[in-house]
């Protein structure tokens, strides 16, 4: 799964990266985001904007927007199928903004675990594949909402986790983000794990283990020491 990722990069970074014309929500950098918060995402169609999701996708027809608490994430394989993501995926498709995401590997058999910080060895933002949709309160208030799509671990992942959200890549972004794109034929193999020669990946400080803690060292990596406390090393 994708519980817990990183943006850096400055609002200008991100607009050069991701073509964006119009910007809705200039946001603060943030080093460990979580699910139920606001997450910057790139919407298309007409031209990229950059706006503002709440982490946790609530579907039009949910009765309540809890629910977003247990969507977080979507697995890239049963998309079409699952009636939660089915509309969504169709049309209504993002890039959530990341400059890396935060997993843990387990050790001693689960036992313990090591908090990790996977990112693009070229230090750049890229798009993490989602979806969102719009949930109208009794209130009339609209609420939007996303989710991270996930998708099986590529070589750098794989003694990580089981799972890894899914990157598109900078030249098939606006393929995704494209609404009169939907034939899953085309958009499935856009979901394929991301190439481990461009990824990297550390041990960092279990001050991430807390949501609460949101500072530039969270991305710092563990010295030997650190590493040694852990059992890492």
């Amino acid at each position: 799964m994708c519980g817990r990722f990183v943006r850096k990069s400055t609002i200008t970074v991100i607009e050069d990266e991701f073509d964006i014309y119009e910007v809705q929500w200039a946001s603060e950098p943030s080093y460990n985001i979580a699910p139920s918060q606001d997450v910057a995402c790139v919407i298309g169609n007409g031209g990229n904007r950059l706006v503002k999701f709440r982490w946790g996708l609530v579907p039009f027809w949910a009765k309540d927007p809890s629910i977003g608490y247990k969507m977080i994430n979507a697995r890239a394989e049963t998309l079409a199928q699952k009636r939660s993501f089915a509309r969504s995926f169709k049309k209504q498709r993002c890039l959530v903004v990341a400059d890396g995401f935060y997993e843990w590997r387990k050790l001693d058999e689960g036992k313990r675990k090591v908090p990790m910080y996977v990112h693009l060895r070229e230090e750049r933002p890229f798009g993490l594949a989602g979806l969102y949709e719009n949930w109208k309160a009794k209130d009339g208030t609209i609420l939007q909402t996303c989710t991270i799509i996930t998708t099986r671990p590529n070589e750098l992942m794989m003694p990580i986790h089981n799972r890894m959200p899914a990157i598109i890549a900078s030249g098939e972004r606006n393929i995704w983000l494209d609404k009169d794109v939907q034939d899953p034929d085309i958009l499935m193999p856009l979901l394929t794990p991301y190439d481990s020669r461009e990824m990297g990946a550390y041990v960092v400080s279990r001050n991430v283990n807390s949501p609460t803690y949101n500072e530039p060292d969270c991305i710092k990596p563990a010295s030997n020491e650190e590493q040694q406390n852990l059992g890492f090393k």
